[in-house]
């Protein structure tokens, strides 16, 4: 029955470990750009996001999007990428409020514009 209590006790304990490592980063050759435009293909062992810069972020472009960046990665990465991502929005939100991705209800009607309420 000890050995019972040990096997059940393992798993917590290793979680209690793999919390408390960190992994050490060297980001000193990466390099930063900025995306407005995400689009995100797939093969069955592997997911394949490409970003770039949208000229035109308002309605369908007319010129084509130039891609700067293209990740590919198996989907465990993506799963636990997707995790982290959204706990990021999460606190975002919680601390500055939600985040609304549809472009046409942030857009605020100005005075004397079409469309604009006169009251």
């Amino acid at each position: 029955m000890a050995d019972d209590k040990k096997k059940a006790d393992a798993p917590a304990e290793a979680g209690k470990q793999q919390e408390q490592q960190r992994v050490q980063v060297d980001d000193s050759g990466a390099t930063c750009s900025y995306a407005n435009f995400c689009r995100v293909t797939g093969t069955p062992e592997e997911l394949i996001v490409d970003f770039g810069l949208n000229s035109q972020p308002f309605g369908v472009p007319t010129e084509p999007v130039q891609i700067t960046q293209r990740i590919v990665t198996n989907y465990y990465t993506a799963k636990r990428m997707l995790h982290a991502l959204h706990l990021s929005v999460q606190r975002h939100e919680q601390a500055f409020g939600k985040l609304e991705t549809d472009v046409q209800k942030r857009v605020v009607a100005q005075p004397g514009s079409p469309g604009a309420q006169e009251g």
